[in-house]
């Protein structure tokens, strides 16, 4: 497990002050955050543009000094023991960093395979098996520079589990990429985590996929975590109000009987009705499902379509930003 307890991280900058003139500011980009990252768990981190989730990435990943806090690695101490962290975790980034385009594919997990110091008839042998998990053998001769942006993510894959890593940190890895290479890229990091094991870290502005992937959430907002939870349990506190949709069969007596019956139970309910199709949208801050069925029972109004509509990750994140 990788425990992390207060970690801070605080950078030193430069704010101009007229022509000539500037001060030094202390800028906190990470503050006290404390999270947990289990074998065979995927957990997400999740913040607007600035929020401090590279900054963290790197830090976990040894890449950055914290100012202050602990990170631990299965007891290993990632700050004193830099180098035997290492050897358990590793990166995949979106976009087309950290492989080299002049090189083949296999060239590209050859040289990082040296780079970990790994001998080479296992390395050989761990460069067929991750070219055939992500799909791309038949391209393994081919120059990285010739290649598509998803063969391209599915070689940072690769990479990324070139050394055999117990967790792996993904700074969006589907970024950039259509649905259909996006879906069998989240597949592979099902896999990883699910049947090899491997803890993962991940950061995604795609809300979709991290209620797919995620098994916990950690949102960050200015550097500290303002919440964090299942991601079902994240997006139910985004709702202050619930939507309910009604669809009826014609009948005299539905929209004011409706509206009457759903201001009983709350008196700032808003009742919206489409006269053509006979629909309603109910918002409430109470659920008013059984109020709506118990009044078209009475009343013998054929209920068509009864639905309430699903809470969105996104909508509790936008919530917590604004309300930190």
């Amino acid at each position: 497990m990788i425990k992390v307890e207060n970690l801070a991280k605080t950078y030193e900058t430069k704010v101009r002050k007229g022509f000539f003139k500037s001060n030094k500011v202390q800028l906190e980009a990470v503050k006290n955050i404390c999270m947990e990252i289990e074998k065979g768990k995927i957990i997400g981190l999740l913040g607007i543009n600035g929020a401090g989730k590279t900054t963290t990435i790197k830090m976990l990943s040894t890449l950055l000094l914290p100012t202050s806090g602990r990170i631990t690695v299965d007891g290993i101490d990632a700050i004193k023991n830099p180098m035997t962290v290492k050897k358990r975790i590793n990166m995949v980034a979106g976009g087309e960093r950290m492989i080299y385009w002049r090189l083949t594919g296999r060239e590209n997990l050859w040289y990082y395979g040296q780079i970990y110091g790994i001998d080479d008839k296992i390395l050989s042998k761990r460069i067929d098996e991750l070219l055939n998990l992500v799909g791309i053998t038949d391209k393994q001769d081919t120059p990285v520079e010739n290649y598509s942006k998803g063969m391209k993510q599915r070689l940072q894959i690769a990479r990324g589990l070139i050394n055999n890593p117990d967790y792996i940190f993904m700074d969006e890895p589907t970024l950039g990429l259509d649905a259909l290479i996006a879906k069998e890229l989240r597949n592979h990091v099902k896999k990883i985590a699910c049947e090899d094991g491997k803890g993962i870290l991940l950061t995604s502005h795609y809300m979709a996929e991290i209620e797919e992937l995620c098994d916990y959430v950690y949102i960050l907002n200015k550097g500290e975590i303002i919440e964090k939870g299942t991601p079902k349990n994240l997006a139910m506190l985004g709702l202050k109000n619930k939507t309910v949709y009604l669809k009826v069969e014609k009948n005299s007596v539905a929209y004011e009987g409706i509206y009457n019956a759903c201001r009983l139970t709350d008196k700032s309910v808003v009742v919206e009705h489409d006269n053509k199709e006979e629909q309603f949208t109910i918002t409430s801050s109470l659920d008013l499902k059984l109020t709506l069925s118990k009044f078209c029972m009475n009343n013998k109004v054929p209920i068509i379509k009864l639905y309430e509509e699903e809470p969105k990750l996104e909508d509790a994140i936008i919530r917590f930003a604004k309300e930190a």
